[in-house]
Parts: structure tokens; sequence; C-alpha cells
């Protein structure tokens, strides 16, 4: 279950993915089998390939991005999704989900 962002934002995430960008979506989040998850960072676009490429710098694995529907993403949690932020610079997201 997804909570902590707007609907403006997640159809900016899903515009961003369309167009082929990189593009990245934190939000709260709650799964029993993460029980000690409590955000996820969904990094996702259309083009596979930049998004094969995207992953390869910080040993993502192409068969963890997620392909069930048009947003093709990886999802980040825990530690790989704290340093990906840092080195990605997005601290709004680090600061915003308390990571």
């Amino acid at each position: 279950m997804a909570f902590g962002i707007t609907r403006s934002e997640l159809e900016r995430w899903k515009e961003a993915v369309s167009r082929g960008e990189i593009a990245f979506l934190t939000h709260y989040w709650l799964d029993d089998r993460f029980p000690d998850a409590k955000t996820v960072t969904k990094v996702g676009s259309s083009d596979i390939d930049k998004l094969i490429s995207w992953g390869a710098e910080y040993g993502l694995k192409p068969e963890w991005i997620h392909q069930k529907d048009e947003y093709p993403h990886f999802d980040l949690l825990g530690e790989t999704q704290k340093s990906i932020l840092e080195e990605e610079h997005l601290t709004e997201h680090l600061m915003r989900f308390r990571l």
C-alpha cells in the first residue's frame, strides 16, 4: 500500500517515465514481505535500455525491473534506497521521508 504522495506527484512520475526519462518517486509503503521497510523509491523509465544502464551503475540487475505495466521500474528499499538517493543528490526525498 502506497501513501504520502499526491495524485499530481504520481502523475508527474508516470509522465516522466513515459517520456523515457529516469524518474524517481519515493513514498511511504507497507508490505508484510518487508516489515522493516517503511518507504520505497520507484526508479522508472519506459526506455528499458536506459533503465538497465542506470541500474548497472548501482549494481542493480535487469531482472529486478518490474515490467508488469506501462511504467517499468526498480524498487529501492533500505540502505540501497538511501545510498542511491544520496548519490543522485535527491535530498528532498531523504528529508521528506526521514531517511
